[in-house]
């Protein structure tokens, strides 16, 4: 009578059991390519700029708003700008897109959606504008107006991600005893993530771009090169000012990219 192997079933055991899906077990190769490539632009783009700026021959006022001091100053205020107004854009999208999801509230979802779509149609540098006459100058009036700017991108999502969760795992979860709540929160957002998320990323790009308007109000950022370069008629301050926000784009819509890998429940 021959006996069983026991390290053999444990050696099935092991290679049947479950694993956690890990980060490139997530991608497709559409998703690993962009992961992958869009660093190698935003460092080939710097160090392009950085032997530009070493060598390339320059007068005072090009010498001025490209010193390093003044780029890496003006960067730090743009990346504070964009990343102030999507964490304000986040808190305000997301809770209000999961109220007009829920009861009553669905009826008036699309007037507030239908509002937020003429708040991004309306020119932002007049809207930029019309809220500095209001508020004031200065950083705090351009935060306020870069997040009604990009609210519509993370409201839609949200709602749609939430509407698009199928209604019988809803309610497997409410035959299992889980309150409104802890449904919302355990199986409605997680499967709703991967679209929240893409609404995030739009709205992060959006901002990049827009933030450079915010230097009409005294709000910072990269939008002082450019004004610089416009004003006084240098063309290389243009040129680079306009790559350097391109670059902060690029690595900002990466890094949401990764966010939304990171973040993604197992199995969506």
């Amino acid at each position: 009578m021959s006996t069983p192997a026991p390290a053999a079933d444990t050696a099935s055991g092991e290679a049947t059991r479950p694993r956690r899906p890990r980060l490139r077990d997530r991608m497709n190769a559409e998703t690993a390519i962009v992961i992958f490539a869009i660093p190698v632009i935003v460092a080939i783009g710097f160090a392009a700029f950085a032997i530009w700026n070493a060598t390339a021959t320059k007068d005072s006022v090009v010498e001025g708003a490209l010193a390093w001091p003044t780029v890496w100053d003006q960067i730090g205020g743009h990346l504070k700008l964009t990343f102030v107004s999507a964490i304000a854009t986040v808190v305000i999208a997301v809770p209000l897109g999961v109220l007009l999801t829920r009861g009553r509230a669905k009826a008036v979802a699309p007037v507030v959606v239908g509002i937020a779509n003429g708040g991004q149609a309306a020119p932002s540098v007049g809207l930029i504008v019309l809220f500095a006459m209001w508020l004031g100058f200065g950083f705090r009036t351009a935060v306020i107006a870069l997040t009604l700017y990009a609210i519509l991108p993370v409201l839609r999502n949200t709602i749609v991600g939430l509407e698009g969760v199928d209604r019988t795992l809803v309610e497997a979860g409410r035959g299992v005893g889980m309150s409104a709540v802890a449904v919302l929160l355990r199986v409605e957002l997680p499967l709703a993530l991967p679209v929240i998320m893409a609404g995030v990323r739009t709205a992060l790009v959006l901002l990049v771009g827009t933030a450079t308007l915010a230097t009409f109000i005294n709000g910072g950022g990269l939008g002082g090169t450019l004004q610089t370069g416009i004003s006084l008629l240098r063309y290389p301050v243009i040129v680079w000012g306009a790559v350097l926000v391109a670059l902060l784009a690029l690595l900002i819509e990466w890094l949401g990219r990764v966010l939304e890998l990171v973040v993604r429940p197992k199995g969506v």
